[in-house]
């Protein structure tokens, strides 16, 4: 789906939920927004950057340092651990390993999956999962965090608990958080609603 006439600032910190029937293009704007497309014309700034600026290796480099994932369907590695899925963020950003073993285990305690540190993705539900991306997400302090439909591949109690703990975990760290849904539910719970329809902005509320 192509945007046009499209112009949006959020602020730092702020929960925003991105809404639209399917094909409105909530996703291309979330993958122009990681700069992983690229606009044909306009400029994408993050914090202090202008990422349409920005080569692909820069991209790269920017996506790994300042943006954290949260996907449907978790995205999680089935040969590594829990702990092992959340330090690669750590890893890739070249952390000394006691630093990338000590943020991750307290990330995954502080998501409640202390005990599930050795736990294979086979060896956990849904909700264990999702708190797993949601750990990884945030475990490299990125400014902002990019969640497409976290809740889409969940029941609706862990999918509300997984919002409640995205949105406190973002809070407690001022991390900015973006997320597309179909969920008024999910949205309700964000700072602002946006809504999408045929690649354009038609409504931002409240402020």
């Amino acid at each position: 789906m192509a945007l046009s006439d499209l112009s949006l600032t959020i602020d730092k910190a702020e929960f925003v939920a991105l809404m639209g029937p399917s094909g409105c293009g909530k996703s291309t704007l979330l993958n122009l927004i990681a700069g992983i497309d690229k606009p044909s014309a306009g400029r994408i700034f993050i914090a202090d950057s202008e990422t349409t600026g920005m080569n692909d290796e820069q991209l790269t480099r920017f996506r790994r340092d300042k943006i954290g994932f949260v996907f449907q369907f978790f995205n999680l590695l089935s040969t590594l651990t829990a702990q092992e899925n959340v330090a690669l963020p750590l890893e890739l950003a070249g952390r000394p390993a006691k630093e990338i073993k000590e943020r991750s285990v307290s990330m995954l305690e502080k998501v409640g999956l202390g005990p599930r540190l050795n736990f294979y993705p086979s060896q956990l539900s849904g909700g264990e999962m999702q708190r797993v991306a949601v750990a990884r997400a945030l475990v490299h302090s990125p400014e902002l965090i990019i969640a497409d439909e976290p809740t889409g591949n969940l029941d609706t109690e862990n999918g509300a608990q997984i919002l409640d703990l995205l949105r406190e975990l973002c809070r407690e760290h001022k991390q900015t958080a973006i997320m597309a849904t179909h969920s008024e539910d999910a949205a309700a719970l964000c700072d602002r609603i946006i809504r999408m329809k045929d690649g354009r902005l038609y409504q931002a509320e409240p402020e």
